[in-house]
């Protein structure tokens, strides 16, 4: 059987243009091999790993956005609820008629004068809030019924004092003591009518038309 006639060809007899061929040729295919098997799989990954980052940044940027609005929300809502405080306690949404009457006693304690005497009356509703009148019997020197009528309309909630009547006038020292009989008018106010079978909104502020301001007439 014949030898193939490559058979006993080496690198060493190649001519210096075949070495160089053939080692371009080996370069070029270890070059390719470690594009199809490494880079080009390192550069999906990449890309994808890029991708990601980037869809992380814009759910980072809506978390943000969503955040800054909760913030402002959430501050509104402790303003809104901060005012209605504020307002219960100038115009509640009940009588508290226990609230009134201990208001009236607080007064008359600091004024040092007698509170002798008091009587509820029927309320009286109106287009947004209601009266709560209380009709009252004092006594006292002069300047502490002033006090007192005084000290009544510094009160954060709303009082009215009207329909004022001064008698028996009775010398004690160096004054003079009355007597008073008095209309205490305080308000709350109405709870707003809803329709039929739909819940009320809660919350709701009271509507506008507060009562005139706390005084004496």
């Amino acid at each position: 059987m014949a030898a193939s006639p490559l058979a006993g060809l080496s690198l060493s007899k190649l001519s210096l243009p075949a070495k160089i061929g053939a080692g371009v040729c080996a370069v070029m295919t270890i070059g390719v091999l470690y594009w199809v098997l490494f880079f080009s799989d390192i550069s999906s990954r990449i890309e994808a790993t890029a991708r990601h980052a980037g869809d992380l940044q814009t759910e980072l940027a809506k978390q943000q956005q969503a955040q800054a609005g909760y913030l402002v929300d959430r501050d509104e809502l402790v303003m809104r609820q901060q005012r209605q405080r504020e307002l219960n306690k100038v115009l509640p949404a009940d009588s508290e008629a226990a609230a009134f009457l201990s208001s009236i006693q607080q007064v008359s304690n600091v004024s040092g004068i007698d509170l002798q005497g008091w009587r509820p009356e029927e309320e009286q509703a109106q287009q947004y809030f209601a009266k709560v009148p209380m009709r009252l019997e004092l006594s006292g020197r002069f300047h502490q019924i002033a006090k007192f009528m005084y000290e009544i309309g510094r009160l954060e909630r709303i009082i009215n004092v009207e329909n004022i009547e001064l008698s028996d006038p009775r010398v004690s020292g160096d004054d003079v003591l009355l007597k008073v009989k008095c209309l205490a008018t305080t308000f709350h106010a109405l709870k707003p009518k809803t329709a039929p079978g739909a819940p009320a909104a809660a919350g709701a502020p009271a509507a506008a038309g507060a009562p005139p301001a706390g005084g004496s007439k």
